[in-house]
C-alpha cells in the first residue's frame, strides 16, 4: 500500500515540482557589487531574523545567503530566497524597492499583516512567487502589471476577499492558493488565454459560485483542485475537453446532478476524488475504460444503480470507496480479480445484497476493506487468510453469522489491527474460544469492535492475551456477570465500551489503574497511528463522528445503561489521562468522589440517572476542558457550583435532583422553602422499596393507587464503525 501512494503521489506532483525547478534554475551571473538601496532594503528584512541570516552590512549583499544579483555592474538583487528562516513579522515594505526581482521564495516562514499595497506593481519582473505557509491575511493588491509571473504559490495563509481574475495572467503554469478564506468565483473567465496553466489549487477556501465553462480552454491543465470550498452547480461539459487532465480533484462542496459519459474522455486521468457532493444517477457504466485510474473516490453522494462490471478493467485503481450511495446489486458476482493493485475498498454504507465478495481474495495487494451496513449474508471463508497485507476489516451490520467461527479464520490474518464486526450474529453465544488468544493470534489487533450483537455470555477472558489492544467495543449486548478487573492488565488499552449490557457488581479498583489512563509515560508510548480507513464513533446519540487516527480517538471508559451499583470508589482520580466517563444509568449510590477533580482531561462525565447523593464537589469546577456534565435524576443535594465550566452548564445537567438549590435549579434560592404543597408527591427517582412504601402510605390515606413507571427513551446504537457518514 505505501509503495502504491508513493508512486500515485510522485505522478501527482512530478509536474508541480519539474517546473519549480527548471524555473529555479538561473544562469550563471558574474559577481557584482550590491546596490545600497537593495543592501538597505534586505537588511530591513533581515531584522526581523537577527539569528538567522548571516547578512552584514560590511559584506557585499549579492555574497548573503538566499541571495541572487543579476549580471554586470548594476548590483541588482534578481532572487530572494529564504524559505524555513524562522522570519517574522510584517514583510517590510521596503522590500518593493527590489524592482528587478524575478524570484521571490519566503514560504515557511511566520510572516503576519498583509501584503505591501504596491508589492506586485513594483515587482512587475517577477516570475516566481511563493509566500505559503505563513499568516498572512488581507486582501490581494491589484496585480495586473506581473505579465511574466509563471509560478504563485500563496498556499496556507489567511487571505480573504475574492481572487482577482488579473493575477491569472497568461503566463502563469502553476498556481495554488489553497488553504485561505477566499471567496467569490474561481478566476477563470469564459474568453481568457490560459493554455499555459498546467497546475491550479483552489481548495480549502470560500469559494461559492459554479464552476465556470473557461476551464475547458485551461488545454494543458493536468492539475485541477477545488475542494473543500462551496461550489454549486454540476460539471460543466467542457471540462471534458481537459484531454491532458491528470487530476480531478472537487470533493466536499454542493455539486449535482449526473457524472457525465464525457468523463471517459479523459483518457490520462489517475485521480478522481468527488466525494461528499450531491452527485446522482449511475455510475457511468464504461468508467473501466479509464485504464490509466488509480484512485477513484466517489463516496458520500446520491448515486444508484449497481457496480460498473467495466470497473474490472481499471486494473492500475489502488483506491476505490463508494461509501454512502444508494448502489445496488449482487457484490458477490462482481469480479474483483483483475484488480491486483487494489490496496483500499471501501464500499460501505449501500444496498449490495450476495455474500462475501470471494474474488477479493486473490486481490493480495489489499490491506483494508470495508463493506460495513449492506445486506450481505453468509460467513467468513477460510481464503480471507491469503490477504497476507489485510489490516484493516469492517462488515459490520450485515447478516453474517457464526461469530466463533468468523473469528477463528480471521485469527489466522496475522497483520489484522482493526477489526469491526458489529451488528451481526444476533443472539449468539459470545465468541469464548481461548484459543483465539494464542500467540499465533490478533496479537496485532488495536481496534475491536463486536457491539450490536446481542452476544450473550460473559466479557471473554482470552481478551486478557491481546496485549496490542487499544480500543475494545462490546456495547449493546446482553453480557452478563461483572466488569473484568483484568482489563487494566492490558499495556495499551485507552478506549473500553461496555455500555447497555447487563453487567452487575461495582467499578473495579483494578480499572483505576489502567497504565495509558494513569501513566504519561505509559500514554506517550501507545502507537497510536493512522488508521487504512476512518472509524466512526457514536456514543450517547451524538453525531457520528470520523476518526482517521487513533490519536484523536479520545480516551474513555463507557458503563452506561448496566446494573452496576455500589459507590463510585474514590481510586478514580488515578485516571488523569481520561477524557470521557459516562457511568449513567445504573445503581451507583453514596457521594460524588471529590477525587474526580484530579482528571484535568476530562471533558464528559456523565453520572445521570443513578442513587447518588450529597453535594456536588465544588471542586469540579478545576475542571477546564469539561464540556459536558451531567448528574441528571439523583438524590443530590445542596448548593450546585458556580464559576469555571458550570458557569457553561444548562438545567439539564441538574434536573431531577429536588435537594439541589442554585440558579440552574427550581429551588433557586438555597434558603427557600419548598413550593410544592406537603399532600402532593414529588416525583423523583428513588429505590424499589422507597417506592413501594410511599404508594402503600398513599393507598390507606387517599384510597388511591399510584403506578410509577420508568422508561427509557434515549435508546443508543454501537459505537463503531457502522452508522451513514
Amino acid at each position: 500500500m505505501k509503495e502504491n501512494k508513493e508512486t500515485a503521489k510522485r505522478t501527482q506532483f512530478l509536474l508541480f515540482w519539474g517546473q519549480w525547478f527548471v524555473l529555479m534554475l538561473l544562469p550563471c551571473f558574474g559577481t557584482s557589487a550590491c546596490d545600497k538601496v537593495n543592501s538597505d532594503s534586505l537588511l530591513s528584512l533581515a531584522l526581523q531574523a537577527p539569528l538567522n541570516l548571516n547578512w552584514s552590512s560590511s559584506t557585499d549583499c549579492c555574497l548573503w545567503e538566499g541571495i541572487t544579483c543579476g549580471p554586470g555592474d548594476q548590483g541588482h538583487v534578481v532572487r530572494l530566497w529564504l524559505p524555513r528562516r524562522g522570519l517574522t513579522g510584517v514583510i517590510n515594505p521596503s522590500i518593493t524597492n527590489l524592482t528587478h526581482l524575478t524570484h521571490l521564495n519566503l514560504s515557511h516562514n511566520s510572516f503576519l499583516g498583509s501584503l505591501p499595497e504596491d508589492l506586485f506593481s513594483s515587482l512587475s519582473s517577477l516570475q516566481v512567487i511563493d509566500l505559503s505557509f505563513n499568516r498572512l491575511i488581507g486582501r490581494l493588491p491589484p496585480s495586473n502589471k506581473i505579465s511574466q509571473l509563471q509560478v504563485l504559490n500563496l498556499s496556507s495563509n489567511f487571505f480573504n476577499g475574492t481572487i482577482p481574475s488579473s493575477i491569472l495572467v497568461p503566463s502563469v503554469s502553476i498556481f495554488n492558493v489553497s488553504n485561505n478564506s477566499f471567496s467569490g468565483s474561481i478566476p477563470i473567465d469564459n474568453g481568457s488565454n490560459h493554455t499555459s496553466l498546467t497546475f491550479l489549487d483552489l481548495s480549502y477556501n470560500k469559494l461559492n459560485d459554479t464552476i465556470p465553462p473557461g476551464i475547458g480552454l485551461c488545454s494543458k491543465l493536468q492539475v485541477f483542485r477545488a475542494g473543500f470550498n462551496s461550489l454549486s452547480g454540476s460539471l460543466p461539459d467542457e471540462i471534458f475537453n481537459l484531454a491532458d487532465l491528470r487530476q480531478l480533484s472537487l470533493p466536499v462542496n454542493s455539486l449535482t446532478g449526473p457524472i457525465n459519459d464525457g468523463i471517459m474522455n479523459l483518457t490520462n486521468l489517475q485521480i478522481l476524488e468527488i466525494f461528499s457532493n450531491q452527485f446522482s444517477g449511475p455510475i457511468p457504466s464504461q468508467i473501466g475504460s479509464l485504464s490509466r485510474l488509480e484512485n477513484l473516490l466517489l463516496h458520500v453522494n446520491n448515486l444508484t444503480g449497481p457496480l460498473p462490471l467495466s470497473l474490472a478493467n481499471s486494473t492500475k485503481l489502488s483506491a476505490l470507496n463508494l461509501r454512502v450511495n444508494n448502489l445496488t446489486g449482487d457484490l458477490s458476482s462482481f469480479n474483483f480479480s483483475p484488480l491486483q493493485r487494489l490496496t483500499t475498498l471501501d464500499l460501505g454504507n449501500n444496498y449490495f445484497t450476495g455474500e462475501f465478495p470471494k474474488s477479493l481474495y486473490s486481490c493480495k495487494s489489499l490491506t483494508a476493506i470495508r463493506l460495513t451496513e449492506n445486506q450481505l449474508t453468509g460467513q467468513i471463508s477460510p481464503e480471507i487468510v491469503a490477504l497476507e497485507s489485510l489490516a484493516f476489516l469492517s462488515i459490520s451490520t450485515n447478516n453474517m453469522t457464526n461469530a466463533t467461527g468468523a473469528l477463528r479464520i480471521l485469527k489466522g490474518c496475522k497483520n489484522l489491527t482493526s477489526l469491526i464486526l458489529s451488528n451481526n450474529f444476533p443472539f449468539e453465544p459470545v465468541p469464548d474460544d481461548k484459543s483465539l488468544g494464542d500467540l499465533d493470534g490478533f496479537q496485532s489487533l488495536r481496534v475491536f469492535s463486536l457491539g450490536g450483537c446481542q452476544f450473550t455470555g460473559q466479557v471473554p477472558t482470552w481478551l486478557a492475551k491481546l496485549k496490542n489492544l487499544q480500543v475494545l467495543d462490546l456495547s449493546f449486548n446482553l453480557i452478563t456477570g461483572s466488569v473484568p478487573g483484568w482489563l487494566a492488565s492490558l499495556p495499551n488499552l485507552f478506549y473500553i465500551d461496555l455500555s447497555n449490557n447487563l453487567l452487575q457488581g461495582g467499578f473495579p479498583n483494578d480499572l483505576c489503574g489502567m497504565p495509558v489512563l494513569t501513566s504519561k509515560e505509559a500514554s506517550d508510548n501507545v502507537d497510536r497511528s493512522y488508521l487504512e480507513l476512518p472509524v466512526f464513533v457514536k456514543p450517547n446519540n451524538a453525531t457520528d463522528q470520523q476518526y482517521n487516527q487513533l490519536s484523536n480517538l479520545p480516551p474513555a471508559i463507557y458503563l452506561s445503561n448496566n446494573s452496576l451499583n455500589g459507590s463510585i470508589p474514590i481510586e478514580i482520580g488515578r485516571l488523569k489521562f481520561i477524557h470521557v466517563l459516562d457511568l449513567s444509568h445504573n445503581k451507583f449510590s453514596g457521594s460524588i468522589p471529590d477525587q474526580i477533580s484530579n482528571l484535568t482531561n476530562l471533558e464528559k462525565l456523565d453520572l445521570s440517572y443513578n442513587n447518588l447523593s450529597g453535594e456536588i464537589p465544588v471542586s469540579l469546577k478545576g475542571l477546564h476542558f469539561l464540556s459536558s456534565f451531567s448528574v441528571a435524576y439523583n438524590d443530590l443535594q445542596g448548593l450546585v457550583p458556580s464559576g469555571g465550566q458550570f458557569d457553561t452548564f444548562t438545567i439539564s445537567s441538574f434536573e431531577g435532583n429536588p435537594g439541589l438549590c442554585g440558579p440552574l435549579t427550581p429551588k433557586r434560592s438555597c434558603h427557600q422553602s419548598p413550593q410544592s404543597p406537603p399532600q402532593v408527591l414529588e416525583v423523583t427517582r428513588r429505590s424499589k422499596t422507597q417506592t413501594i412504601l410511599i404508594a402503600l402510605v398513599f393507598g390507606i390515606f387517599f384510597g388511591i393507587g399510584f403506578g410509577i413507571g420508568f422508561s427509557m427513551d434515549d435508546k443508543k446504537i454501537p459505537i463503531i464503525g457502522w452508522r451513514r457518514k
